[in-house]
């Protein structure tokens, strides 16, 4: 079994299961959402924030981060713990998912791809051993591999192009981590240090479109490459949710057990939760801070716009039962008003409360898969959430 990760709990009736993931800058505990902050920041949230509500893991961006403020500001600060204050653990992507989002910005080549930058039109180029060389120099306990992110929909023939470019950066990638990991073993020998800390943690990703038997071939060439963790990307590029549940589906059996599986983008929370089933492990998604900012308010039970009417005068808290400090302290006529007078608190406490539900539901779901009680709590977390929301002085 990987030392770096333990399986502490599996769930009888499905997939699921609770484990461990070590890290130079702390544990991870399985099934985990990973707050997104691209550019080095959660947006409208403090570490100390984030901290409070229990983030364990946050995400950053190698292309964003390359992009603003520059590689050599944030290796001058000590790398991106210190710069942007957050000293628990950091996953970074490689940037492979621009090749998809910034797809009008960039050309693909055989040794990686060159953007046009989306701040000024400079040209940036981000291949494997670019990506690898940032994500070293920022210092994160998780790196990703530099893939391609093919778009949906995508023929066969294209998405078989992108995973082939996909498994052979990986490989650059590995043999680069391996390279730097021996060097570094060199150099302590040469200084007779007898402990080393915990290396940073390399991830793969598996691509492949919706194509079952790419994903398996992709998988299986990956496991090959012994990587730290899997994760599967090129889902949550706008297919319709059947479809991205098949593509889980045509994944997650051709992973190692003992090591951590992350879905890339996902999402909602019901999605989250059969994907877990599934055996999936690590989620990421800007949808609680990006839908904050726009108003909307996650809850237990499903979603709703702070803005409507019916919250002018309600003066209970954003959602009935929540112990996070929005609800303990504000109620939703004051959101409500925040928001139409755009006052940035609005944006705060709404962040502040979906974070919550995302983290808080991650300790529930480990709870329900210890206790042996998962699938139930999935069917009754879904059959609640799908129940259409009007009128939410009933929650």
């Amino acid at each position: 079994m990987a030392s770096h990760f333990t399986l502490l709990h599996t769930d009888s009736k499905t997939a699921a299961r609770v484990g461990r993931l070590t890290t130079a800058h702390g544990v991870v505990e399985t099934p985990a959402f990973m707050p997104v902050g691209t550019q080095a920041t959660v947006k409208a949230m403090t570490p100390s924030e984030l901290r409070e509500l229990g983030a364990q893991v946050i995400l950053g961006n190698t292309y964003h981060l390359v992009v603003r403020p520059g590689l050599d500001v944030i290796q001058k600060a000590g790398g991106l713990h210190r710069f942007m204050g957050w000293n628990g653990p950091i996953l970074t992507d490689s940037g492979g998912f621009q090749v998809f989002s910034l797809a009008k910005l960039r050309r693909i080549t055989p040794d990686g791809v060159e953007f046009q930058s989306h701040v000024d039109g400079a040209t940036l180029f981000l291949g494997p051993r670019e990506a690898m060389a940032a994500q070293e120099a920022f210092g994160s306990d998780i790196a990703m591999a530099f893939d391609e992110c093919a778009p949906w929909p995508c023929d066969r023939e294209s998405a078989c192009r992108s995973m082939e470019l996909t498994i052979q950066w990986a490989a650059r990638c590995r043999e680069l981590v391996r390279t730097s990991c021996q060097l570094a073993a060199n150099e302590d020998g040469k200084t007779g240090k007898t402990s080393v800390p915990l290396r940073q943690l390399l991830f793969g990703i598996v691509q492949g479109g919706v194509y079952a038997e790419l994903r398996e071939r992709c998988a299986r060439e990956l496991v090959a490459m012994d990587f730290d963790g899997y994760a599967i990307g090129g889902v949550s590029v706008g297919e319709p949710e059947p479809e991205m549940l098949k593509q889980v589906d045509a994944t997650v059996p051709h992973l190692p057990a003992d090591r951590p599986r992350y879905v890339m983008g996902v999402g909602m929370t019901p999605q989250m939760l059969e994907m877990i089933a599934r055996g999936v492990d690590m989620f990421d998604c800007v949808l609680p801070t990006r839908s904050a900012r726009m108003g909307r308010v996650y809850t237990m039970r499903g979603a709703y716009a702070i803005k409507n009417a019916e919250n002018r005068a309600d003066f209970g808290p954003l959602e009935q039962g929540c112990t996070c400090y929005a609800c303990q302290n504000f109620t939703r006529a004051y959101a409500r008003h925040l928001f139409w007078c755009n006052e940035i608190l609005g944006h705060r406490l709404l962040t502040w409360h979906n974070l919550h539900v995302y983290l808080e539901l991650m300790r529930r779901v480990r709870a329900a898969i210890a206790a042996g009680t998962f699938k139930e709590f999935k069917r009754e977390f879904v059959a609640r959430y799908t129940e259409k929301m009007e009128n939410d002085d009933t929650d």
